[in-house]
């Protein structure tokens, strides 16, 4: 398992945004793992629209991540994440 093979751009450890950071933590995260967190999270809230589940509701806490949007698609979601991750 020790290869020297460099990660790939979803296993690269990130440092989340103090936005982002409120919702997935502050440690660094590969973007895989702040994807499944952003996904816990809208899960344990009940974020996804009833009538379209790939439409994320945003609350208090991912307003700020999806730039003041009251709801982005899963897909939109992904564009946003990238914007907090550094």
């Amino acid at each position: 398992m020790a290869d020297a093979k460099k990660p790939n751009a979803l296993q690269q450890p990130l440092t989340p945004s103090a936005e982002l950071a409120a919702v997935v933590g502050s440690a660094k995260l590969a973007r895989g793992e702040v994807v499944s967190k952003m996904w816990e999270y809208i899960k344990k809230n009940n974020l996804q629209n009833p009538a379209n589940k790939r439409e994320i509701l945003a609350d208090a806490k991912l307003k700020p991540i999806f730039h003041g949007k009251d709801a982005v698609s899963m897909f939109e979601m992904n564009k946003h994440l990238a914007q907090h991750l550094k």
